[in-house]
């Protein structure tokens, strides 16, 4: 096994697929191992170069794998994929994912700590309570909706329809009243759970020196500082701030061929939270500008005069996505372009 440089592992719940390669690419062994046998037979192979697609599991046994001396890659899935030949198999993903972290410019996903994980999770579980809230906000509005009762879309609209169920004197049979009462009670116990776990990110984003320079930009609070520090890598992986913009989904997808530049729709390619979040700050500074007045001269008072209002807020997320790149690699609090130019 001396002559093997890099391992696949084509990751399960209970059974591994292993492909041993040499340094030329040639197949040494092909294992199916259970997920005890995984970490026994790791523990006892000479320190090499271990690929795993990026899933769900991957970054705890990128974490183990470290742990025992290997060196680990991470390949994204969809990079992967067109290396598996004809029929799809364990035994051909594992020789996919060799056949792609051999080639010397595939990008590799940054493996996650466990505390990274951790805020992941807790954003994960705040995501997962707002769509049930709504979902039972929009259940409660159908609903009264059968018996002629009709209120706004959104979640400041509900004390309009707690107030029908909760008066008497509104014509609703006894029993749609209180199967609506039960669907208020666990839209009330929802948000009292997003309440507590904003709470909970807010004091997770003041122990972050990271986050607390992010909050210095306007647009971004504590939910989408402490993303950015849980959900992207080290801003020192990206050459420059428009990589990092591209790898958050925020550029134009191209279809440039002969020469020719052809732009499309925003990719929305990359990490779906951050762009999110970005894009609602941005929507937040633009509509706040549109109101009050962006500063004379501003690029942003530019793009209002001329420009639609969600074509400007991609820009401005975009920028955003930029002035992060260069806050975090150079150590630095915000600095308002206007202020600058002014001095």
């Amino acid at each position: 096994m001396e002559n093997v440089s890099i391992i696949g592992v084509d990751l399960a719940k209970s059974v591994f697929q292993l492909h041993g390669a040499a340094m030329d690419g040639s197949v040494v062994f092909r294992k199916k191992l259970s997920r005890p046998q995984f970490f026994k037979f790791m523990s006892a192979h000479p320190a090499c170069v271990v690929a795993m697609e990026a899933c769900g599991g991957a970054h705890f046994w990128a974490r183990e794998m470290a742990a025992i001396g290997h060196t680990v890659k991470l390949i994204s899935p969809r990079y992967v994929k067109p290396f598996v030949k004809r029929q799809k198999n364990d035994a051909a993903d594992a020789e996919a994912i060799v056949e792609a972290a051999q080639r010397p410019t595939m990008r590799l996903v940054v493996p996650k700590n466990e505390g990274q994980q951790s805020r992941a999770v807790a954003f994960r579980v705040r995501q997962q309570f707002i769509h049930q809230r709504s979902d039972l906000v929009n259940s409660l509005r159908s609903h009264l909706y059968e018996f002629g009762y009709i209120a706004p879309k959104g979640i400041n609209y509900l004390p309009k329809l707690e107030d029908i169920i909760l008066d008497e004197t509104t014509h609703l049979p006894h029993v749609a009243r209180e199967m609506c009462r039960m669907l208020l009670e666990q839209i009330h116990q929802l948000s009292e759970k997003i309440t507590s776990l904003n709470k909970e990110i807010g004091v997770l984003s003041k122990r972050s020196e990271v986050s607390h320079r992010l909050q210095t930009m306007p647009g971004i609070g504590p939910i989408c500082s402490l993303a950015i520090e849980t959900f992207a890598p080290p801003m020192e992986s990206f050459r420059c701030g428009r990589d990092f913009a591209a790898w958050l989904g925020l550029v134009p997808l191209q279809n440039s061929s002969g020469g020719k530049q052809r732009l499309g729709r925003t990719s929305k390619m990359g990490q779906r939270d951050i762009r999110r979040l970005l894009i609602v700050g941005a929507m937040a500074v633009a509509q706040w500008a549109s109101r009050k007045g962006a500063a004379e001269g501003s690029w942003l008072a530019r793009m209002l005069e001329k420009k639609p209002l969600m074509l400007v807020v991609i820009a401005l997320a975009n920028k955003m996505a930029r002035s992060i790149w260069a806050m975090l690699t150079r150590n630095q609090d915000y600095r308002d372009p206007m202020v600058q130019a002014a001095v």
